[in-house]
């Protein structure tokens, strides 16, 4: 991509997922992704109400009068971004490009971190890890993230989620919120490894797809290529048969993605790339906000 080119795109980019996570996500975001635990605040005279386990007995000898600690949320959160960069996310036949459209999500995402004063950091994965940005905060940090999902080019083309997990989770050992982002064309089980990144951290998948991914259209003969694999032939879509079997297929790996995602307790959303994925992710976080 030129350089000019990608400055325009970082730019428009910057500037409408900004606006969402700060106008739209922030409360909803804050709601749905809760902090470590309680930090000590302060100290307040006791009030009617107050638990007796609270109360500071050294600051109580002092004052000769019961005084309680007061406790507040520890807010700041490490935010990972698990971002798949293989082939197929290059396809868009409805809509914007799934490249694109992960790429916005993923910044709206960044943005409500930091608004929030979280860290965030990006793997990109294909088959193997391609890029690692470790967690940091700040507006530098941001664009630098977005440039990055604009522009990577990843070494290989395949897909493989369950050497993102691993690598993930053997990197970063302490508790973080994490974004799977994809569209989950993987051939390779991935449950394993997910269950154990859900045994330490909260995992969000979130799937991209194009609804050319899910129904042939009735066009007659049609030459179909895989992205990942290069490997290509001929579909006769005028074939019913063949329509409904292809419409099976995706039904059932739907199927089978969600109920992976259940049995792990990962909350996830599905997000077509003619949609606005706004709606989508504060469904998303409001689900999370009431739980």
């Amino acid at each position: 991509m030129e350089a000019n080119e990608l400055l325009r795109k970082v730019r428009k980019i910057d500037i409408k997922t900004r606006g969402l996570s700060q106008n739209i996500f922030a409360g909803e975001y804050h709601t749905a992704f809760k902090g470590r635990g309680m930090t000590f605040s302060e100290v307040r005279e006791y009030q009617y109400g107050d638990d007796v386990r609270d109360i500071d007995w050294n600051v109580t000898a002092r004052h000769n009068h019961p005084y309680v600690k007061v406790y507040e949320e520890e807010r700041e959160l490490t935010v990972m971004l698990l971002v798949d960069v293989s082939r197929s996310r290059l396809f868009g036949a409805v809509g914007e490009e799934k490249r694109e459209m992960i790429a916005e999500i993923a910044a709206t995402l960044a943005y409500s971190a930091i608004t929030n004063n979280d860290k965030i950091g990006v793997i990109f994965f294909s088959d193997k890890i391609e890029k690692f940005i470790p967690p940091k905060k700040g507006k530098k940090h941001i664009l630098l993230i977005i440039r990055e999902l604009l522009d990577f080019t990843p070494e290989n083309q395949g897909t493989d989620i369950s050497v993102a997990l691993r690598y993930f989770t053997d990197a970063l050992k302490k508790r973080c919120t994490t974004f799977l982002i994809s569209d989950f064309i993987d051939t390779h089980d991935f449950t394993r490894q997910l269950q154990i990144a859900c045994n330490r951290h909260d995992v969000i998948a979130i799937q991209v797809y194009d609804k050319r991914d899910t129904s042939l259209p009735d066009v007659g003969l049609m030459r179909m290529t895989d992205l990942e694999t290069g490997a290509s032939r001929w579909i006769n879509t005028s074939s019913k048969r063949t329509r409904q079997a292809y419409s099976k297929w995706w039904y059932e790996r739907q199927q089978s993605m969600s109920d992976t995602f259940s049995k792990c307790r990962v909350d996830h959303a599905s997000i077509a790339t003619d949609e606005d994925f706004a709606h989508s992710l504060m469904a998303l976080f409001k689900n999370r906000g009431v739980r």
